[in-house]
C-alpha cells in the first residue's frame, strides 16, 4: 500500500535532520543541494503526484540539470553533467581547517613516495574519487560520477563529472581528461587497485588516451595503513575521518548502495536520488584531501611527527626501519614505548629495536633487550634466548652461557635447530674439559 502523504513527508524531513546533525555541522553549501530537492520532493507529494502546471512534469521527475546546482556541459563526444563546490579557507573539515591545503610544501611528496614522485606545488595536486556501478570491476563496471578536488587561492574546490545516462559516459571521460591536463600529481585512496584501473578500463574501450599516464600517481591508503593499522580494526576512508579528523557523517549513503541509487536514478529519472551519491562524493574528497595534509608530513620529517598514539609511532618506526633510516626509526621506537603499547606490540618493539642495534653493531644495547625479553613470557622469548646463544658463543666465547641460553630456549619451544645447537655446545664443552681446544 502506497504510503499517505503525512508519512512520507515526515521520512523526508527525518532524512534532512539526520544530515544536518552530523556533527560538525554541515555548512550550508553542503546541504543546499539535500534542502532544495527535498521541498521540491515534499512539493510533488502535496500535489498528490499531480503534473506541474509550468513543465508537465512531476517535480519528483526532474533530471539532474533541474535540482541540482550544476551545468550541463558539451564537447564533440556529447553531453555531461558537471556539479561545482567550492570550500573557502575558513572552512573547517572536522579538525581541518581548508586554509591549511594551500600551505602544505610539494617537498613532501618525497618522503612518502621515497623520491620517486618530483616535488610539485599543491596547486599541480588533484584529489579523485569514483563512483560506480558496481564493486566487482571487469569491462561491464562504470564510473558514472567522477569527482576530483583542487587546491586554489582561498580555497578548495570539488568538480562533479556525472553521466546523466550510459550515453554521456564519452563525452564525461573526454572533459575529465580535459580537465586533468593541467594537474601532474593525482592522489587517491585504494586508486591503484581500484579508481585507476576502472577508468583505464573505460577509457580503453572508448579508445581514448588515458590521462593518469602522463601523472605521478600517489595512493594515499599505503602510508594511512602504516600509520594506522596497529591502532585501528579499519583504515576505511569514513573510518580515519571520524577517528583522525573527528568528522562523524550521520544519514550518509553506504557505499553498497551506491550502485542501487544511480540505477533507480536511471529507471525513474528522480533526481533527488542523486544527492546522497553527489554528497557522499564531495565529503569523500574533501576528506581524502584533509587526511593528506595528516600523512604526508609524517612520512616527510618523522623526527618532528606530531603523532601521539604508541601504535601509530610504532607504525611509523617499521617504515623507517624498511628503509634502512635506523637511527630515526629507534627515536620513533623509543617514543613508541613511551607512548605506550599493548603487552604484544610492546614486546614486538622491543624484539625490533634489539634487531636494529645488531645491524648495527651495538651488542651491548641488543643484549640488554633481549635479556628483558628472556626474562618474561611473550611471543618473542625463544627467539631472544637462540639470539643470546649464538651472542655468547660466536661474539663473547663463551660456550657454557651459550649453553645456558640454549637449553632455557628448548624449555620454551623445542626445535630440532636448537637441539642441534645443543648437541654441539655439549661436545664442545666436553672437549674443553679434557683439554683438547
Amino acid at each position: 500500500m502506497k504510503p499517505d502523504l503525512k508519512t512520507q513527508l515526515a521520512h523526508l524531513r527525518r532524512r534532512v535532520k539526520r544530515i544536518e546533525k552530523t556533527p560538525p555541522k554541515a555548512s550550508p553549501a553542503e546541504n543546499q543541494d539535500l534542502q532544495h530537492i527535498c521541498e521540491i520532493a515534499a512539493q510533488g507529494l502535496a500535489n498528490g503526484g499531480a503534473l506541474s502546471a509550468s513543465t508537465g512534469e512531476d517535480p519528483a521527475h526532474y533530471d539532474a540539470e533541474q535540482v541540482l546546482d550544476g551545468t550541463v556541459m558539451e564537447n564533440e563526444f556529447g553531453r555531461y553533467f558537471l556539479q561545482e563546490r567550492f570550500y573557502p579557507g575558513h572552512h573547517r573539515h572536522g579538525s581541518m581547517d581548508i586554509s591549511h591545503l594551500a600551505e602544505l610544501p610539494g617537498e613532501l611528496l618525497a618522503g612518502i613516495s621515497r623520491e620517486s614522485i618530483a616535488p610539485h606545488d599543491p596547486s599541480r595536486w588533484v584529489f579523485l574519487d569514483t563512483e560506480t556501478t558496481g564493486l566487482a570491476g571487469g569491462t561491464g563496471t562504470c564510473a558514472f560520477l567522477v569527482g576530483v578536488g583542487t587546491i586554489e587561492d582561498g580555497g578548495f574546490r570539488v568538480r562533479l563529472f556525472f553521466m546523466r545516462d550510459y550515453d554521456e559516459e564519452s563525452a564525461m571521460l573526454a572533459g575529465l581528461a580535459e580537465f586533468l591536463r593541467w594537474y601532474d600529481v593525482l592522489i587517491t585512496y585504494n586508486g591503484k587497485a581500484y579508481d585507476a584501473p576502472l577508468l583505464e578500463t573505460r577509457y580503453r574501450l572508448q579508445r581514448k588516451w588515458f590521462p593518469f599516464e602522463r601523472m605521478q600517481h600517489l595512493d594515499l591508503l599505503h602510508g594511512a595503513r602504516q600509520l594506522w593499522k596497529l591502532r585501528m580494526e579499519s583504515c576505511r576512508l569514513m573510518q580515519l575521518e571520524y577517528e583522525i579528523l573527528g568528522l562523524l557523517r550521520e544519514g550518509d549513503l553506504p557505499g553498497e548502495l551506491i550502485p542501487y541509487y544511480y540505477f533507480e536514478y536511471l529507471r525513474t529519472k528522480q533526481a533527488f536520488r542523486l544527492v546522497p551519491l553527489f554528497h557522499h562524493n564531495i565529503v569523500d574528497i574533501v576528506s581524502l584531501a584533509c587526511l593528506t595534509a595528516v600523512v604526508l608530513p609524517a612520512f616527510a620529517a618523522p623526527a618532528e611527527t606530531k603523532l601521539q598514539h604508541g601504535p601509530d609511532l610504532l607504525g611509523l618506526a617499521r617504515w623507517l626501519r624498511r628503509c634502512g633510516e635506523y637511527d630515526s626509526s629507534l627515536d620513533l621506537y623509543r617514543r613508541a614505548v613511551d607512548a605506550g603499547l599493548a603487552d604484544d606490540k610492546l614486546f614486538a618493539a622491543l624484539w625490533e629495536t634489539a634487531q636494529i642495534q645488531k645491524k648495527q653493531g651495538r651488542s651491548e644495547a641488543m643484549v640488554e633487550i633481549l635479556c628483558d625479553l628472556a626474562q618474561v613470557n611473550n611471543a618473542h622469548r625463544q627467539a631472544a634466548l637462540e639470539e643470546l646463544a649464538k651472542h655468547y658463543e660466536h661474539n663473547e666465547k663463551d660456550a657454557a652461557l651459550a649453553l645456558e641460553m640454549t637449553e632455557s630456549a628448548l624449555g620454551v619451544a623445542p626445535s630440532p635447530e636448537l637441539q642441534h645447537r645443543k648437541t654441539r655446545l655439549e661436545k664442545r664443552l666436553l672437549r674443553q674439559a679434557k683439554g683438547l681446544f
